[in-house]
């Protein structure tokens, strides 16, 4: 069963990992997502390696139908934001989780560092194939 966490109790597990008082670590928390809140407002893109993407996203206007009286409603457009989720995040969720519903600091369960396809976690050790990346046309140049 999960639980809701709130910012009063990110604040708390904050100011204790790290030894801060309460007040700095909410002043910089706040600050942050004030920022966050800025930036997609302006439209721009806000992306934290491994952890995701934050994009300014509109929705397109479009005609819906009222449920109660079944007649045609229009739908302006609207700003939206939408979230790509990162790799170490999608190793985190896709890891089974332990008896007490916690997975380890990698991420995995199993605190091995490795994903379940063998990649290595943020070190960068570990098998995994690597692959060439190619060209937006689909041709090889040294073809």
């Amino acid at each position: 069963m999960s639980s809701t966490i709130t910012k009063k109790d990110l604040i708390e597990a904050i100011a204790q990992r790290t030894g801060q008082n309460r007040a700095e670590v909410r002043d910089a928390i706040q600050t942050f997502l004030d920022l966050v809140i800025e930036e997609l407002a302006k439209g721009n893109r806000l992306e934290f390696r491994d952890f995701g993407v934050f994009e300014s996203r509109v929705r397109a206007p479009r005609r819906a139908q009222n449920p109660k009286t079944l007649a045609p409603v229009e739908v302006p457009a609207r700003r939206t934001v939408k979230f790509k989720i990162g790799r170490l995040m999608r190793g985190a969720l896709d890891a089974p989780a332990s008896v007490d519903g916690t997975a380890g600091r990698d991420g995995h369960a199993d605190g091995d560092g490795q994903r379940a396809d063998g990649h290595a976690g943020r070190d960068g050790a570990g098998g995994g194939k690597r692959r060439s990346r190619r060209p937006a046309n689909g041709r090889d140049e040294n073809a």
